[in-house]
């Protein structure tokens, strides 16, 4: 078990020194309506106070995570701002060949965020903090140069587990740590049905390195060797 508090006192000063070391003033980041980025947001505001920035960037997205996020927002006095990236994204279809692979027109959508977020550290000389878990990370549950395009990841130490205990002790509201995680990349979408596992399961393979299921066992293995190129940086010649 965690101490949380000194976890949240450790994460905030890393915050603070990792953001005065860049020479920047404070931290923007998405806030999704979800666990992770409200965990995220909290943090940064605890860091940083009013030069902690969230950024709400629905992109045909469920109304109820803009909701989800200004509850958040609001709760711990975040400043908070919303860009509709819609007619961007269609925009860009227009200009590219169709296709009917739905992860690549899904992975458009984390990938105009991150630009978003980073036009909005520049213009305020701000660090992108991003919200990506131990969990997504060793499986490559994320967007390569999309959800995963930060300066700093706070809680890639933390499986989801850990998370929601940490959510907890800061006071994300209860319906928040609840709430089915997704990535809201489609309607309906939901990360364990997507992944094919819970998260309590990838959880108790990421701490212990067994499950009862074999073939759930081999599924993680895998899908962590397939993604290993994700959590590296762009490969270059040794010679």
């Amino acid at each position: 078990m965690l101490d949380m508090e000194r976890l949240c006192n450790s994460l905030v000063t890393w915050l603070v020194q990792r953001v005065q070391q860049a020479g920047a003033e404070g931290a923007v980041f998405g806030m999704s309506g979800g666990i992770d980025s409200a965990v995220v947001s909290v943090l940064c505001k605890k860091a940083f106070g009013d030069k902690a920035l969230g950024l709400i960037m629905p992109c045909y997205s469920d109304e109820n995570d803009e909701l989800d996020a200004r509850l958040v927002a609001d709760k711990f006095g975040i400043e908070c701002r919303t860009v509709v990236l819609d007619n961007i994204y269609d925009e860009f279809m227009k200009a590219v060949e169709p296709t009917d692979n739905i992860m690549a027109k899904a992975n458009i959508k984390p990938r105009l965020r991150m630009t978003t977020l980073y036009y909005y550290a520049a213009i305020n000389n701000y660090l992108v903090v991003g919200s990506e878990n131990k969990s997504e990370l060793t499986v490559g549950y994320f967007t390569k140069h999309g959800d995963s395009g930060a300066d700093l990841l706070p809680i890639a130490n933390l499986v989801k587990s850990q998370v929601r205990e940490l959510a907890a002790y800061l006071g994300i509201p209860q319906k928040i740590i609840e709430k089915a995680p997704a990535a809201g990349l489609w309607s309906g979408q939901t990360d364990e049905q997507e992944m094919g596992l819970t998260y309590q399961e990838l959880d108790q393979y990421i701490l212990t390195g067994r499950i009862n299921s074999p073939e759930k066992e081999a599924k993680i293995k895998a899908m962590h060797q397939k993604s290993e190129h994700k959590r590296q940086m762009p490969q270059i010649p040794d010679f």
